[in-house]
């Protein structure tokens, strides 16, 4: 069997060592961190793709949060039993940063990219069905929350992802699979959209990570 080596990841002919392995504990390096989602932020978005220094606070969070290094999660406010919300203005880099860190731990569950909006279109088409398939125990990340459509099955409506939400709660409470979030939205928009019982169930849900509001647009 192959061992496990999460300090080293390894890319086609290329090793990068995040870290080095002290018995059964890695000890995480930062920079070394960096320089991979770099590297692989290059080969999955191209050249154009770079590390912002203003971005180097939210990333020490989530990177921390990702490696599970309890000490400064708790230092920094986070609870790595929950999931993320990352929010931010449009073009911040949240879709990209949350493609990206799930593979500085290859040696976790990874969890799948699902757009908002998908949700909702698959509700139309299959109705119910579909909010019970998004409840059930895959790990997964809701990209874009807040940009989707109200749901509409054979005339009638329903807020799609709240529905997600709510039934996601449920998996977490019994079964602590984690969700996480993306989102252009900030707390009282979100409670807006979804309401006051969602919202509420949000706050058990996810640890807020958010890009300051004056982030530039990195499409542009």
């Amino acid at each position: 069997m192959k061992q496990i080596q999460p300090h080293i990841i390894i890319e086609d002919d290329r090793k990068y060592y995040i870290g080095d392995l002290q018995g059964n504990n890695v000890i995480y390096d930062f920079e070394s961190i960096l320089n991979y989602l770099k590297d692989k932020g290059q080969q999955e978005f191209g050249t154009v793709f770079k590390i912002q220094e203003e971005d180097r606070d939210i990333l020490f969070k989530l990177c921390n949060y990702f490696i599970k290094d309890e000490a400064n999660c708790k230092r920094l406010g986070i609870d790595t039993r929950k999931g993320i919300l990352l929010s931010g203005p449009v073009g911040c880099g949240k879709t990209s940063l949350m493609k990206l860190l799930r593979h500085i731990v290859p040696h976790q569950k990874p969890y799948k990219i699902i757009p908002a909006r998908n949700v909702v279109f698959g509700f139309n088409h299959l109705g119910y069905k579909t909010i019970e398939d998004y409840g059930e125990t895959n790990y997964l990340c809701f990209d874009d929350l807040g940009i989707e459509p109200i749901g509409r099955h054979y005339g009638k409506d329903c807020n799609v992802m709240g529905e997600v939400l709510l039934s996601r709660y449920e998996l977490f409470l019994n079964h602590h699979i984690k969700t996480h979030i993306t989102t252009n939205l900030n707390a009282q928009e979100l409670e807006d959209r979804y309401g006051n019982r969602v919202r509420s169930r949000m706050r058990e849900l996810f640890n807020l990570i958010a890009f300051d509001t004056a982030t530039k647009d990195k499409r542009c």
